[in-house]
């Protein structure tokens, strides 16, 4: 559980009340002071609360940090942000307010690393290096894929309990990427993914790449003609109106988990979902008919998911149709 939210439970508090306290550094953890409200940590932990501790200082930020210390920053990235600038060279980007927060925070001549990336429009957990030593290590386990990653996302139609994507990425003009077709030579890219819920049009899934390729969840779930809700460049929207027609993407990186760079110990973290995606879930669960709304919930029928190996003789293009589904009842 979010350590924010064991100190609510625990010390009868507001969640907004427990979030203030741990960031003001009154909220220790197995006798060290906890600074993160997000830290992952066991329900039954030693965690006290010093109510008439002197709050130490804090950074008003627009960061929301996961986890902190000496060697690593995991931080909460929205959706609608860059990671890192582009050649146009945004003022405002994730990269940006990590080096601000650390300088106003600790002073100095800050470092953040750039260890990995997320698209713009896709939110979730990302981790920053804060010294060159971490930012190699870190490195090398996102090389090895030696990673524990999880996202959640909502994806048109009806998919199989799990499946995997094994199909190689190739790209396309400008910023797009395609599934390899016959003769083609991409880069090995593995996708595999579990249902979490059936609802009305579309699917609630976890999904854990394999490797990093980018736009690698977006395409092989476009590809398999179940495009990832309000993906504007690789989907469509679902017709009609709602909150499940997002301005972008309904792809979020809930889980991040590696060893510890410096001490080799396990450190995972969690980020909670955004509201835009709380609130297509919701939209979907209303206008799902009939049946308990259970972990798997109605199956409705449907063709089986096409999975492409790497030497397929062929892989089907991207579909860019916008395709006709039922309404259900409003």
């Amino acid at each position: 559980m979010r350590l924010d939210q064991v100190v609510a439970q625990r010390f009868s508090l507001s969640r907004r009340q427990a979030r203030e306290a741990v960031r003001r550094g009154r909220v220790d953890v197995d006798g060290e002071t906890a600074v993160e409200p997000g830290l992952a940590v066991p329900p039954d932990g030693k965690i006290e609360l010093h109510a008439d501790r002197p709050v130490r200082r804090t950074v008003r930020t627009r960061l929301a940090v996961l986890h902190e210390d000496d060697d690593v920053l995991i931080v909460d990235k929205p959706a609608g942000l860059l990671t890192v600038p582009t050649e146009a060279r945004e003022k405002d980007t994730l990269w940006t307010r990590a080096i601000h927060y650390l300088q106003h925070r600790y002073g100095g001549r800050p470092y953040a690393g750039i260890v990995h990336r997320l698209d713009r429009d896709t939110s979730g957990a990302l981790v920053f290096a804060r010294n060159r030593p971490a930012l190699h290590a870190l490195q090398e386990l996102f090389r090895r894929h030696a990673i524990d990653r999880e996202y959640v996302a909502l994806v048109e139609g009806s998919l199989p309990d799990r499946g995997t994507f094994d199909r190689d990425l190739v790209r396309t003009p400008g910023l797009r990427r395609s599934v390899a077709k016959a003769g083609e030579t991409g880069k090995r890219a593995v996708t595999r993914f579990e249902t979490v819920e059936r609802l009305a049009r579309a699917t609630y899934v976890s999904v854990r790449p394999e490797t990093g390729r980018t736009h690698q969840i977006r395409v092989h779930f476009a590809a398999s003609e179940h495009p990832i809700l309000g993906d504007k460049v690789y989907g469509s929207p679902l017709p009609g109106g709602g909150p499940e027609r997002a301005g972008r993407q309904l792809l979020h990186a809930r889980r991040l988990g590696f060893a510890h760079p410096r001490t080799g110990e396990a450190l995972a973290v969690e980020s909670p979902l955004p509201q835009d995606f709380r609130e297509a879930l919701a939209s979907l669960r209303l206008q799902t008919a009939g049946g308990p709304r259970g972990p798997r919930g109605p199956r409705p029928p449907s063709p089986p998911l096409r999975e492409a190996k790497k030497k397929a003789p062929a892989a089907p293009a991207l579909s860019r149709s916008r395709r006709k589904l039922p309404r259900r009842g409003r």
